[in-house]
């Protein structure tokens, strides 16, 4: 099937949206033609690169993909061929494989690709997971098509990747992504098991497979898990709070979350359980609900379910613009839906003094420039969203060694931790009450082994973030910190290569 490696305009894409959904200069239409993703992208890098000093022409060297690649291939479907147009994008080889997600969206194009890639391979560089970084999207809206042609369709993108060098346990490795998930994975690690029968490793040429199909415990709830780690280590920094006008922990704060999917619900999930913090709104498609007494997460997610939207949810006030809510009075706002939400025209009017990016770009550039002036904290997607492609690693090491976590080691713990009970019995006179016993005779499971990994990645990256913006004079956020901090590992890796 013919292909090309080419580079997409900006008024390409801008044609493709307007024709598909009649877009009319609004405020996301504005921050396309003003600043693109892509380029706020590389804004951020740049703001980074020159804090550091690094030289020019390594920057250009790092800053641009290092390949893009076009596919367009037909699926017989109905009875007649459809013909659909997808991406890959590797930014960056410095370590391998690459990693990053697959989604399946209509407005997909290869510069949101481009911009996705560069951010993966900084965010694997923050908090030390040894990939590069890729990206890739198909042009397709999955609600069109039912489970049976969505596998064709899935199978087919993955034949035509793997064919051309894009999929791969050693070289090139996706994830799910918006538009798709578990099932996707799936489908795909059988289509290259096919086609690669041989290869021993063949499980781990994707990430985020169900749990009996070479998945791993925690993957599904990673990245809303890794959303709440960093708001929780922020908060355990008295004067990183006060920074931004709040004060004490977490508990009962008020919490708005725009986007109430996977990585949405389970952050939300999280706060609300764990750390007693309160959802008051959730911003989707067709609008938004708030309610000060709170929101039930699971409640909101059933709801979602059966309808397909927030409208109709007892208990809550529906507001039709869903956007207006990112402007509602809260502590924490999470954007966890799609880049461009919070703009320069919308900056000035977002109350909230905390702003979360669990989405990729929800934020750009110029409207972070405001958010910072009027004195907001931003922690960024670099660093919030980064549980995805921690456990993602978990899992891709899971498969090459071919050898679940903690199965050598359980059964000691348990017998350690039966002595020490003994021990402790015995000198006190006392039993152990059974619900502290319990857990300790159990021993680790591989979800705990997971959930430990993943907290002590993104706290120990939050330290680095917050210490790089604490000890360079030239730093004065975070994002700029966590880009920083990444932008110094990938240029060690090109030193020590003999690249620059």
């Amino acid at each position: 099937m013919s292909w090309t490696l080419q580079r997409r305009r900006k008024s390409d894409r801008l044609k493709t949206l307007t024709t598909l959904f009649g877009l009319d200069g609004g405020s996301h239409m504005d921050s396309l033609t003003k600043t693109n993703f892509l380029g706020n992208v590389r804004r951020m890098f740049d703001r980074a690169a020159r804090a550091l000093g690094v030289a020019p022409d390594l920057v250009e060297t790092i800053r641009e993909c290092n390949s893009v690649i076009q596919l367009r291939f037909p699926v017989r479907l109905r009875g007649a061929y459809r013909t659909f147009c997808g991406w890959r994008a590797v930014h960056s080889e410095h370590r391998l494989p690459v990693k990053g997600g697959i989604r399946f969206a209509p407005i997909v194009d290869q510069q949101e690709v481009e911009a996705l890639a560069a951010l993966m391979t900084f965010k694997c560089a923050l908090v030390d997971v040894p990939f590069g970084g890729a990206k890739g999207g198909l042009m397709i809206s999955p609600e069109d098509y039912d489970e049976a042609e969505l596998e064709l369709i899935t199978r087919r993108f993955a034949k035509e990747l793997a064919d051309h060098g894009y999929l791969s346990p050693s070289r090139d490795v996706p994830a799910p992504d918006m538009g798709t998930s578990e099932r996707e994975m799936a489908w795909i690690a059988d289509e290259y098991r096919a086609l690669y029968p041989s290869d021993i490793d063949a499980l781990a040429c994707v990430t985020g497979k169900p749990a009996t199909q070479g998945g791993i415990p925690g993957r599904p709830e990673a990245t809303g898990r890794g959303v709440h780690y960093v708001i929780r280590e922020f908060f355990e920094c008295p004067e990183d709070v006060s920074r931004c006008g709040l004060e004490g922990g977490l508990e009962g704060k008020r919490m708005i979350v725009q986007g109430f999917g996977n990585v949405g619900f389970n952050a939300a999930r999280c706060l609300t359980e764990e750390e007693g913090v309160r959802l008051i709104g959730v911003i989707e498609r067709d609008g938004a609900i708030v309610s000060d007494a709170g929101l039930e997460p699971a409640e909101v997610a059933e709801h979602l379910r059966e309808t397909g939207g927030v409208e109709g949810f007892p208990a809550a006030r529906f507001v039709p613009d869903g956007s207006s809510v990112l402007e509602a009075d809260c502590d924490i706002l999470i954007p966890a839906a799609i880049e461009g939400q919070i703009t320069a025209a919308n900056a000035p009017r977002i109350r909230a003094p905390l702003i979360v990016e669990a989405a990729n770009g929800p934020v750009t550039f110029a409207g972070e420039r405001v958010l910072l002036r009027r004195g907001r904290v931003l922690l960024p997607d670099l660093l919030v969203n980064a549980g995805g492609v921690t456990v993602s690693y978990f899992e891709w090491v899971k498969n090459v060694s071919h050898m679940r976590f903690g199965r050598l080691s359980r059964q000691l713990d348990v017998e350690r931790n039966r002595r020490i009970l003994d021990l402790i019995e015995t000198t006190t006179g006392k039993p152990v009450p059974d619900d502290l016993k319990a857990p300790l005779l159990r021993g680790r499971t591989e979800l705990d082994h997971v959930r430990s990994g993943l907290e002590d990645t993104v706290c120990e990256a939050y330290g680095a973030v917050r210490e790089k913006m604490l000890t360079i004079d030239a730093i004065d956020d975070l994002r700029t910190a966590a880009f920083a901090v990444a932008l110094e590992k990938v240029v060690r890796s090109y030193r020590e290569m003999g690249l620059a």
